[in-house]
């Protein structure tokens, strides 16, 4: 991965994790947290999307699949708290 690619990268880790925290009603960590919710998000929106058998490619399909996994980590972590 070229430094090109790794700043693509944590820009839609960046905005996605900021999309998930406004979706989630404060549920954002910050800058930096909302980029490794991003990054995490895109592992899982990816993982959930494939179980699903749904394909989505492109930036906006990048960032529509890391704004869902980082959504619902962010509700699982939610979750987590108030137990």
């Amino acid at each position: 991965m070229d430094i090109t690619g790794l700043v693509i990268f944590l820009a839609i880790g960046a905005v996605a994790g900021w999309l998930a925290g406004i979706l989630m009603k404060g549920g954002g960590f910050g800058l930096l947290g909302n980029i490794v919710v991003g990054i995490i998000g895109a592992v899982v929106g990816g993982f959930v999307f494939g179980l699903l058998g749904i394909s989505a490619g492109g930036l906006i399909g990048s960032i529509v699949t890391a704004t869902v996994g980082a959504a619902l980590l962010l509700f699982i972590v939610k979750i987590i708290k108030k137990a």
